[in-house]
């Protein structure tokens, strides 16, 4: 049974911070304890496994027999002495979260004793039962064989008593089955792309890392108030509440000091981070009250991705320990900012070069160019489907809402900058470039360390923004896995490399020397892309007149995006790169929209029977103390009684009026919700929940706000924001 307000609030007020004891004050000490790092490598595996590992991580190349047996044993001695008892395969299904199912390294000898056992076919591939997790029509329920491989390039780590292992999964007839096998091809397909690309100015760059920052919001809740609360337990944010009278319209806590109970949990999760190689560096208070965020330093981009899933983990994980819930949702609470996940991201080459860093001189600084503007015409050419890897449930309540980015996918590079492009465009004349032209441009290019040294402001409404060396992906919510829009990210500038490897070949071949074939290309690419540059406010009404013009998209919600999954072309983009096959790509389509619906069923669910089993009985109660009290005053006062409780007469009508209100708004959202579930059709059915359900589910939360505010404190049954959002 869920505890009713006012004993959550009785147990918030006895809570004190829980005191943490670091292991040392030098977090080098112990970074990275919990991890199969190279580090520990080294010293567990003899030279040739050692020297096969390394080739395995950079190069991809097949592990052998041997060396995988090598390695498990060395795993598991080094396991087994952090106190490992189990090791597991840990792997990202399609439900965005993770998956893991434990083994013991026991096996039973023929004395009737046990040894520790652990080899390499244990550690390369394993077969959990895949019948439960989502697989979008690629299977049949029967079919249950799936397979979890091996990722040596993200390290396996000790998660409490159990060794953990990242893993693909892939079904029998190997279809991948999660997201992390999509991501390793696109970032495969990002280095070859870029590595290609890069040897116009550097023979010596052979291999291109994707990098991936990533910065993490969330809400604290204690644990007493969100117990109180059933839609924050079953759907991660309150449905309904009145808005306090405080909020964050004071700016008092974004960057404030931070909670002395708060600073506990936070510094109690970074040293179990920095135990499991995470290399958290940043936390402070985010704009709304009772809202954090932490960042990173920025990793390869799968390693980062794996680090993210067990950093969620783990904040929920401490949470508890301080008698706090997690909220990752990205709108818990109404009328105050929802939490995103802002992805940062670049290109890094095996020269320490960053790609999206300008250079010393015109040389370097045409490579950046290149990978600049690429980009730029990758977003542009893709759009919709960076705009679909976005779309969830919870960010349908936060794009777009004064706080983040819309939906509409523009990218903002600062005014001098995009200047400067705008200059590059008129000055690169068609034919062959004159010295002066060449001269010119030279400066020209020259001068972008220049500019971005002064452009240092950014654009909080643009959904895309370059940052100075990298572009940040700020639409990602805060529930998201990383590696959904990493992958789409990676596989459209790809493709755009590829594209322009040709075009710039094709020039060559043609006549023209590298560098102006170069800038030839770039010139175009300036021009053809240049509508998805925005440097306004993303918010204004006047920039949604205003994309439409330029002929963007604005995919408002989750089954509007997700619509673009469907399309030939993002198929054929996905599969010509070896991404994602068109099966595996619809069947993500059919996830996405299966998932959608549930979670607005639940929703719907859970706001009709807190309406219908809480807020109902206590706005009775309370129609039944205004009767009494009116009774009560007409008895002794007679004929004057009726002016007396005028006051009252008005409360009752009011709390009449909204309890018929809510109880016909409850009644017919149960009603439609059935008409809908009815429809065959999954995207006919999403676009329903979207569209009939979700303004439902606000109805019925506007007049249980409403009552919240008429309704005596002393009865009302639920914890309210003012106390979820200012109780510490």
């Amino acid at each position: 049974m869920s505890l009713n307000r006012q004993q959550a609030l009785h147990e918030v007020l006895d809570r004190v911070p829980n005191h943490v004891e670091r292991p040392s004050n030098k977090i080098s000490e112990y970074f990275g304890e919990n991890v199969f790092n190279l580090h520990v490598m080294r010293s567990y595996l003899p030279d040739e496994a050692y020297e096969g590992i390394l080739e395995a991580m950079e190069k991809g190349t097949p592990i052998s027999r041997k060396v995988a047996d090598q390695t498990a044993t060395a795993m598991k001695e080094w396991a087994i002495g952090r106190g490992a008892t189990h090791y597991t395969h840990w792997f990202q299904p399609l439900t965005g979260s993770t998956a893991e199912k434990h083994d013991s390294f026991i096996a039973p000898t023929a004395d009737g004793r046990a040894i520790e056992k652990f080899d390499g076919s244990l550690l390369v591939q394993q077969e959990p039962d895949a019948s439960s997790f989502p697989s979008g029509g690629i299977r049949n329920t029967f079919e249950a064989r799936g397979y979890t491989l091996w990722d040596p390039t993200s390290p396996a780590f000790v998660w409490g008593e159990t060794l953990c292992i990242p893993t693909i999964f892939i079904s029998y007839t190997g279809y991948a089955l999660d997201n992390k096998t999509p991501l390793l091809k696109a970032l495969s397909a990002v280095d070859a792309a870029a590595t290609s690309v890069c040897q116009y100015f550097d023979k010596n760059i052979t291999k291109v890392n994707a990098t991936l920052g990533w910065e993490q919001e969330y809400f604290l809740v204690d644990k007493a108030l969100y117990a109180a609360r059933p839609d924050l337990a079953m759907t991660g944010r309150a449905l309904f509440g009145a808005a306090p009278a405080k909020g964050q319209q004071l700016d008092d806590h974004y960057f404030g000091a931070i909670p002395e109970r708060v600073s506990a949990f936070m510094k109690d999760f970074e040293m179990e981070a920095h135990k499991l190689g995470i290399p958290v560096t940043t936390r402070h208070n985010e704009v709304a009250p009772n809202q954090f965020e932490l960042a990173p330093v920025f990793e390869e981009a799968n390693l980062a991705n794996d680090h993210n899933l067990m950093l969620m983990e783990l904040l929920e994980k401490v949470a508890r320990r301080h008698d706090f819930r997690i909220l990752l949702h990205e709108k818990p609470f109404a009328g105050v900012n929802g939490s995103g996940k802002h992805n940062n991201w670049s290109l890094g080459t095996n020269t320490g070069v960053n790609l999206l860093k300008p250079g010393t001189n015109p040389k370097t600084n045409l490579r950046f160019l290149t990978f600049f503007v690429n980009t730029l015409a990758a977003l542009h050419r893709h759009a919709d489907v960076v705009r679909a890897s976005i779309a969830s449930v919870g960010n349908d309540h936060r794009l777009g809402a004064n706080e983040a980015p819309p939906a509409i996918m523009s990218a903002f590079i600062g005014s001098q900058l995009s200047s400067l492009l705008d200059g590059l465009e008129a000055s690169i004349k068609a034919g062959k470039l004159t010295p002066a032209d060449k001269t010119a441009l030279k400066l020209e290019i020259g001068r972008i360390p220049e500019v971005l040294l002064d452009n240092t402001d950014r654009n909080r409404t643009s959904p895309f923004a370059f940052t100075g060396n990298k572009f940040e992906l700020r639409a990602a919510g805060s529930t998201a896995n990383c590696a959904v829009p990493m992958t789409v990210l990676n596989t459209i500038v790809a493709e755009q490399l590829n594209l322009f490897k040709a075009a710039v070949d094709a020039r060559i071949k043609g006549g023209d020397k590298k560098d102006d074939a170069i800038l030839k290309e770039l010139q175009h690419l300036i021009k053809e892309s240049k509508a998805i540059r925005f440097e306004g406010n993303g918010y204004g009404d006047e920039w949604v007149k205003e994309a439409k013009k330029r002929g963007l998209s604005n995919l408002k919600d989750t089954p509007t995006a997700l619509e673009v999954w469907g399309r030939k072309e993002v198929a054929e983009l996905f599969s010509s790169l070896n991404v994602l096959t068109p099966e595996e790509l619809h069947a993500r389509q059919e996830v996405e929209y299966e998932n959608y619906i549930m979670k607005r069923q639940i929703e719907a669910r859970i706001a009709g029977d807190m309406a219908s089993n809480i807020v109902l009985p206590a706005a009775i109660a309370y129609q039944n103390m205004l009767i009494d009290n009116i009774s009560g005053l007409s008895e002794v006062f007679g004929k004057d009684a009726k002016a007396m409780t005028a006051g009252q007469r008005d409360i009752l009508a009011t709390v009449s009026e909204t309890v018929s209100a809510l109880y016909k708004s409850t009644s017919a959202l149960r009603e439609e919700r059935g008409k809908i579930n009815k429809i065959e059709d999954i995207a006919e059915r999403a676009v329903k929940y979207g569209s009939v359900v979700t303004p439902l589910i606000e109805e019925v939360g506007e007049h249980c706000a409403r009552l919240e505010q008429t309704v005596d404190n002393e009865i009302w049954p639920l914890p309210k924001f003012q106390e979820m959002l200012f109780t510490r």
